[in-house]
C-alpha cells in the first residue's frame, strides 16, 4: 500500500522536508491536549492584549508598575509555553519565577462605602475596577493552566504549563494586596468566638506504626 509521500509524489506535490520533519516531532502530543493548549496559548494573548488596554485608563503609578511588570513576566511566559508546544522539547528559556513588590500584610475589617456599579462609559474607568480586572484574568488563568496540566500528555508541556501556575497565584496575589491597601478589596471576618470554634475543628492524624502501612478498617 502507497504511503503518504508516494501518494503526494503520484499527485505532482510533495511535502517540503522541513514540514516532513515538523510533522515527525509534533507526534508526542494527544488531540485533546492540542485542544487544551490552545484555550491556554489564547487565553494568556487576551490576557496581555487587555493590559495593554488597562495600562492607557490606569492613573496610579504602582498600579501601572504591576501592569507594566506582569505583562512583561507573561509575554515571556508566553514565548516559553509557545517555544515547547511547537517541539515537544524543552524550550529554549525554561520557566521563570515572579517576584511580587507588595509585602504580605492584608487588612481585614469592612468599612462602609458607595454602592457599586456599572460603568455609564470607559470615562468612568478607575484604578479600583481596573485592578479588579487585572486580578480577575490572572485568576482565571491560573484556574485554566491547573485544569488543562492534567489534560497534558507530552511531559515538557506539562511541566511548563504546571509551573506556570503558581506564577499567576502569585501576580493574583500581588494585585489583591494592592487592592486591599486601597481599600478597594476588603476583608471580613467571623467574630473570635466563631472564628476560634472553625480553627479548633480538627486534630492530627495519628501517627501509622512504623514498617506498617496505616490500613485502618478498610474492609477486604
Amino acid at each position: 500500500m502507497p504511503n503518504q509521500n508516494q501518494n503526494q509524489i503520484q499527485n505532482g506535490t510533495q511535502m517540503p522536508p522541513n514540514m516532513m520533519g515538523n510533522q515527525a516531532m509534533n507526534q508526542n502530543h494527544g488531540g485533546h491536549e492540542l485542544f487544551d493548549a490552545h484555550e491556554v496559548i489564547a487565553g494568556i494573548i487576551s490576557m496581555l492584549d487587555l493590559y495593554q488596554l488597562y495600562d492607557q485608563h490606569i492613573q496610579d503609578p504602582e498600579l501601572k508598575d504591576i501592569n507594566h511588570r506582569q505583562a512583561a513576566f507573561v509575554t515571556q511566559m508566553y514565548n516559553t509555553i509557545v517555544d515547547c508546544f511547537k517541539t515537544g522539547q524543552d524550550p529554549q528559556v525554561p520557566t521563570q519565577q515572579y517576584k511580587m513588590n507588595q509585602n504580605n500584610n492584608s487588612i481585614y475589617g469592612v468599612k462602609p462605602g458607595q454602592p457599586k456599579k456599572p460603568n455609564k462609559s470607559v470615562n468612568d474607568l478607575s484604578d479600583q475596577g481596573l485592578s479588579a480586572y487585572m486580578l480577575g484574568n490572572t485568576k482565571s488563568l491560573a484556574s485554566l493552566l491547573a485544569m488543562t496540566a492534567l489534560e497534558m500528555t507530552n511531559p515538557v508541556l506539562r511541566r511548563v504549563i504546571a509551573d506556570s501556575v503558581p506564577n499567576f497565584i502569585e501576580m493574583s496575589y500581588e494585585t489583591y494586596l494592592y487592592q486591599n491597601k486601597h481599600g478597594y478589596y476588603q476583608v471580613p471576618q467571623l467574630n473570635d468566638q466563631d472564628m476560634a470554634l472553625m480553627l479548633q475543628s480538627y486534630a492530627p492524624a495519628p501517627a501509622p506504626q512504623q514498617g506498617k502501612p496505616n490500613q485502618g478498617n478498610m474492609p477486604h
